[in-house]
């Protein structure tokens, strides 16, 4: 797995301002974007000096990919853990879609974020797209390819009900607001999610139920 970009100096203050500094860079990027957002203003966020984020991250672009490789390690290692030959296809669909939702409702300013970039065409994180990620779903593929070998998932194109999974899921960040305007709610509630999670799983059974 590709590791951050910030300074290998040890110490316990590290342990604890690397965290701290991702978390309002997350909340001040999402907001303003990486064009509109300033390092004082993340040093705000985060109660640091401006010199802390820039002795650990360099510039404002290197803590803004650090700041997306993050969410994306995230969303990478929760599919490692749930969409892997140790669960049954409809259990770990269903355990990644959970993790995803529930992402979606706690962090989704991660997720815009991360909209927002790919919105302006993903240069910030082209070489984590190209590398990481690809690998990641090549991986996967090959599980869900196993799985359709075995007649325990039907023969659907691998890659696209990934794309499929992510879609659904990260909706409920990226269109909260919208969603939460239909639903004549001021933000989705636990409910909704709930909600949610459940129609998706009915509209993947016939993928990982076949024959049921």
């Amino acid at each position: 797995m590709k590791a951050l970009k910030v300074s290998a100096r040890p110490g316990l203050p590290r342990r604890n301002n690397i965290p701290q500094i991702l978390n309002a860079a997350e909340k001040v990027f999402s907001a303003r974007g990486l064009a509109g957002s300033r390092v004082d203003d993340i040093a705000r966020a985060c109660e640091l000096p401006k010199a802390n984020i820039l002795y650990y991250f360099g510039t404002k672009e290197d803590l803004y990919r650090a700041t997306l490789e993050r969410l994306l390690m995230h969303w990478l290692d929760d599919a490692d853990h749930w969409l892997s030959a140790d669960h049954a296809p409809m259990d770990a669909v269903e355990g990644y879609v959970r993790s995803k939702m529930e992402f979606s409702r706690y962090r989704p300013e991660a997720s815009r974020i991360f909209a927002y970039e790919l919105l302006s065409g993903g240069e910030h994180v082209k070489k984590f797209l190209v590398g990481t990620l690809r690998e990641h779903v090549t991986r996967r593929t090959e599980i869900f390819l196993h799985w359709q070998r075995q007649g325990l998932m039907a023969e659907v194109d691998p890659v696209h009900f990934l794309f499929s999974l992510w879609s659904l899921t990260q909706a409920y960040a990226d269109m909260q607001v919208q969603m939460a305007v239909v639903l004549g709610t001021p933000r989705l509630k636990e409910k909704d999610f709930e909600a949610g999670v459940r129609t998706i799983m009915k509209l993947v059974s016939s993928v990982c139920l076949p024959g049921k």
